[in-house]
């Protein structure tokens, strides 16, 4: 069993370049399922094709009596939940035991986001200069809100999912969630820039795919995109907490302000279920009780990128 473990945690870090921290909160939650199939009314079970939908259902009830709040103990499912897919997608195992497993409900609060004002604040924040870099970033920070893509979505575009001409890009993902993202004239300038006096500077390799590099010239990660928005924010004297989630909310709250359909921003942002979007339509209701922790924020995301519900 710890073998499979051990590739799945593999696999997260190689496939979705995943940080340690996510890594090591799935890491922690499953050995949880481990020692509860352990040490549970089952006895010793010691083979992943052994467990029982019944097993499953027993250690979400289980869960639920523990002294957690509801989003830790929906992380945890979503983490067994993810964990099974990837096996039997795998196929290590027979039968998928979680399928009809529903996650735990989660009380939603309210999404941050910034206003206009922000935006144009902490956008205009790395083009007061015009090296490589703030070009790169410059670029970087416009398709975000430009788009709303997601954090893993934008570090893992190609320069060919760019068509500068039809001020279009395709949004990597899956066959049936892949989407084609317009973005605005000046995000189109932006990248045109960043493309013929950014990016030859930065890469090192010809062969090099990736849109967004490092200073090594390699594909830039998650951690290092949080780090470039974290540093912009402070230098745009934002006093609102702001993750790169943040412009994907406020790319979201401000369509919706703007007039777009609820179906189209449902469309734009990848979400499954419309429920997941209308939550923008909410803003301004109530404030949220805190700020969501961005871990646990982009774990939900990429829980569902690699198909658990």
């Amino acid at each position: 069993m710890d073998e499979q473990l051990l590739a799945f945690l593999d696999y997260l870090q190689k496939e979705y370049n995943y940080s340690n921290n996510t890594t090591a909160a799935y890491k922690n939650d499953l050995n949880q399922f481990v020692n509860f199939l352990h040490n549970g009314r089952y006895g010793h079970v010691d083979a992943w094709n052994d467990v029982t939908p019944n097993i499953v259902y027993d250690y979400v009830e289980f869960m639920k009596n523990q002294p957690y709040a509801s989003s830790s103990v929906a992380r945890k499912v979503a983490a067994v939940k993810s964990f099974f897919n990837y096996l039997h997608e795998q196929n290590e195992i027979d039968d998928n035991p979680t399928t009809q497993v529903d996650s735990p409900k989660v009380k939603k609060r309210l999404p941050q986001t910034l206003t206009f004002q922000e935006v144009d604040r902490l956008l205009a924040a790395p083009a007061q200069k015009r090296t490589p870099k703030n070009l790169r970033d410059t670029a970087l920070l416009n398709v975000l809100y430009a788009t709303g893509m997601r954090v893993t979505e934008v570090v893992s575009l190609h320069i060919e999912d760019i068509d500068l001409e039809h001020a279009v890009l395709f949004c990597p993902g899956k066959e049936e969630s892949s989407r084609k993202l317009p973005f605005d004239t000046h995000t189109q300038q932006i990248l045109a820039m960043y493309l013929d006096e950014g990016r030859p500077y930065l890469v090192k390799d010809k062969e090099e795919k990736a849109l967004f590099l490092n200073h090594r010239g390699q594909q830039l990660t998650r951690q290092g995109l949080w780090l470039i928005i974290k540093a912009y924010a402070k230098q745009a004297e934002l006093r609102t907490s702001v993750t790169p989630h943040t412009l994907r909310h406020s790319f979201a709250a401000h369509k919706l302000h703007g007039g777009s359909d609820l179906q189209e921003v449902q469309r734009l942002l990848g979400h499954a279920n419309i429920s997941t979007t209308q939550i923008y339509t909410h803003l301004g209701d109530d404030e949220p009780d805190d700020d969501i922790d961005e871990e646990v924020e982009l774990f939900y995301e990429e829980v569902a990128a690699i198909g658990a519900p």
